[in-house]
């Protein structure tokens, strides 16, 4: 059965207003080393933050974009972007299809699509406003990112469980570039080791690593991350605003089929 093609969502302008204004500026993390991040001098501007700990390996700008800036491309997001719907907005999950608890749309070069929970999405053609971001976002990274995967949160009861993107045809040497727009929400990394039945003496000592990704920022998942840690965007009853999450990608094509 051909899933249904994307329709375009409008949405309640107030709900995104909110949430503008009550954004937070800072992430959280204060139990983890951190040094000054490795980043291109040509966007030397940006201050990041590097955060590393038993292969995990992450940069963060909390302010990629300034607010007035995020505000505009929201906006425009919220305008132009065509989500899922039908058999491309559910996922395959432990045997069962479920609804996907937010609404996703992918857009990338010709040609490629991802895989992941049971379905293949795959890429159309970039809205104006996505290449104007990947753009900037591939400068800052110093890669050729070819695909995006766009998360819609409509307030704090959407969410994103545990998982890992290790799927095969992502390569693993360029990081998964995720960038946050709307309410601030908590972004969760937890060790691979702590999931297993019979977890290892030095397992339970491995604490989960806590962001809050807020209106603008950036956030670089760098090999080897996926290999070793699993993230997620629980819940929160105290996020009553959108969020609009986009991770960039660079896809294999050979390895699409």
């Amino acid at each position: 059965m051909d899933p249904e093609p994307p329709a375009k969502k409008k949405f309640k302008a107030g709900n995104l207003n909110s949430f503008i204004k009550s954004s937070r500026k800072t992430a959280n993390d204060s139990s983890k080393d951190e040094s000054e991040s490795k980043i291109p001098k040509s966007l030397s501007p940006l201050k990041w933050k590097k955060v590393k700990a038993d292969n995990l390996d992450l940069d963060f700008c909390s302010q990629f974009y300034l607010k007035e800036e995020a505000d505009e491309l929201i906006r425009r997001l919220e305008t132009d972007i065509e989500y899922f719907t039908g058999d491309l907005a559910k996922v395959f999950v432990f045997g069962k299809w479920h609804n996907v608890p937010r609404k996703q749309a992918t857009f990338g070069e010709p040609g490629l699509s991802y895989k992941f929970s049971g379905i293949s999405a795959p890429s159309r053609p970039w809205p104006k406003v996505l290449l104007e971001i990947k753009e900037k976002v591939s400068k800052a990274c110093s890669k050729d990112f070819n695909f995006v995967l766009v998360n819609r949160y409509n307030d704090g009861n959407d969410y994103m469980a545990e998982h890992r993107d290790n799927e095969k045809e992502l390569d693993p040497h360029t990081p998964i570039a995720s960038l946050s727009f709307g309410q601030a929400r908590d972004f969760i990394f937890t060790h691979g080791s702590t999931k297993k039945k019979d977890k290892s003496p030095n397992s339970t000592k491995i604490p989960p690593v806590k962001f809050v990704l807020n209106h603008g920022s950036l956030l670089l998942m760098n090999h080897p991350t996926n290999i070793y840690w699993y993230h997620s965007l629980p819940r929160r009853k105290t996020a009553p605003g959108v969020r609009i999450n986009l991770t960039f990608r660079k896809v294999i094509k050979s390895k699409c089929s």
